[in-house]
């Protein structure tokens, strides 16, 4: 038999611990359900060398600020840490061993297929994110290749490499830090740049790029594009001379327009420029013990790492899903209600600084479930009445002048963790969307009034 609770959580990465955790500062009870046995699975399983692309002061998550300690770029490592305490201080319990199979709508409610942790809700959030769905291309003679082929996925440092010619598909963010490693490792590495680039600096005149994206967010791409060319050019030099071809839109177009993250830089083109990564063009062929290329020589190579992205498909799981997903099973909309009520997607679209994205997402999506799962309050300009269900203990009525209307409503679970969960709220930042409207049983209500 199902178990019902308030939400459905698929999930228990950033994206799936920040939705529960804002969820449960409203008072809901969501579960998760994780296939793995630990939070944080993917990156557990990141190469060794990985740190956030983006600076720590913009990447924790709602309610908890990752530590200072972990300086301004927190390895993969301290990452893993920061998710393990995250779920703690929210006393977040992820169902572990919960592979779920396919999520289905019944009329009102949303089931999620998972053995016997097989759950109901009126509320499902997907928060997989898309690390399950690499992307491998294909090219004439790799059954010939005699060497090892992986995806970046699989790649965890460069030891299994050493004394070999290694080739890197691929010029994103993984591509450039991935053979960034191999250099420093000593290993002969070639990058593949298969078309045009867009490169920006890690830290631009000192600060995060991220800080700068952040202060240029409501202008127009292109008009940020135009400011910014000047200081990344200086910053960058030219590429052109690095046999790569500079993309015609700017980066924030590129983003928006294309979905693509340009390769925040932070020493990869000097590897280049002093010629410790070597860079070639795409590929036309394998043969068994090396590359023939578009437009250079052929060239031996005893490894080929395929840092050549993601591309989700997530008909499999949501096989009645309408008006959810592309043809090829791209999520269209990800932090926002989806064409199927009670359907959310969380952290399901890369962009630039993805942790604080996802943290806004979860907000919204706390705030949308709250108003979904929540039992109605019936509002006049004289008093307040709680509908409640049978049994319940929360019944109020409260009186006020007859031109008040409530400003806000501030609430908390009546448990032993009242002022944890009361703190966390606030940390949170989490108020209700629509406070006077619906509010969860099992809860008290402090109500501001203005007239």
């Amino acid at each position: 038999m199902a178990r019902a609770c308030d939400a459905i959580i698929v999930g228990a990465g950033p994206a799936g611990l920040a939705a529960a955790a804002c969820m449960r500062v409203r008072g809901l009870n969501p579960v998760i359900l994780e296939k793995s046995d630990a939070v944080g699975s993917v990156w557990r399983r990141h190469y060794d060398r990985l740190h956030l692309h983006t600076d720590r002061g913009h990447s924790g998550l709602p309610g908890l600020p990752m530590p200072s300690s972990y300086g301004r770029y927190p390895s993969r490592a301290q990452v893993v840490e920061y998710l393990e305490r995250y779920a703690a201080e929210f006393d977040l319990k992820p169902q572990f061993n919960a592979p779920v199979r396919e999520v289905r709508r019944y009329g009102a409610t949303w089931r999620a297929e998972a053995g016997e942790n097989t759950t109901e809700a009126r509320v499902v959030v997907i928060a997989t994110g898309f690390a399950d769905f690499s992307y491998s291309p294909t090219w004439p003679g790799m059954e010939a290749f005699v060497g090892p082929i992986l995806h970046s996925t699989r790649y965890r440092n460069p030891a299994p490499f050493a004394g070999k010619r290694v080739l890197v598909v691929g010029f994103g963010n993984s591509g450039g830090e991935i053979a960034l490693d191999l250099a420093e490792a000593q290993v002969d590495v070639t990058l593949s740049v298969r078309g045009p680039v867009r490169i920006v600096p890690r830290d631009l005149l000192g600060l995060p790029i991220l800080t700068w994206a952040i202060a240029q967010e409501r202008l127009p791409a292109r008009v940020v594009d135009f400011i910014n060319a000047p200081a990344i050019r200086l910053a960058v030099g030219s590429i052109e001379s690095l046999g790569m071809t500079r993309a015609a839109k700017g980066p924030r177009q590129m983003i928006e327009e294309d979905g693509r993250v340009p390769l925040l830089d932070f020493g990869t083109v000097a590897a280049i420029r002093a010629g410790r990564i070597k860079v070639r063009g795409d590929i036309a062929s394998l043969t068994t013990k090396g590359v023939v290329f578009t437009r250079s020589p052929p060239e031996p190579f005893e490894a080929i790492i395929l840092a050549t992205g993601f591309r989700p498909d997530l008909r499999a799981l949501l096989p009645d899903a309408s008006g959810v997903l592309s043809e090829t099973g791209k999520p269209l909309v990800s932090g926002r209600p989806t064409a199927e009520p009670g359907l959310f997607l969380c952290g399901a679209i890369t962009a630039p600084g993805m942790l604080r994205v996802i943290g806004f997402e979860a907000a919204r999506i706390a705030d949308y479930a709250s108003s979904m799962t929540s039992k109605c309050w019936t509002l006049t300009s004289k008093s307040i009445s709680a509908a409640t269900a049978p049994g319940s203990t929360m019944a109020s009525s409260i009186s006020s002048p007859a031109k008040a209307r409530i400003a806000s409503i501030d609430f908390q679970r009546v448990s032993t963790r009242n002022s944890i969960l009361s703190a966390r709220r606030r940390r949170l930042k989490c108020a209700p969307t629509n406070p006077d409207k619906r509010v969860s049983s099992g809860i008290t209500f402090v109500l501001k009034w203005t007239g």
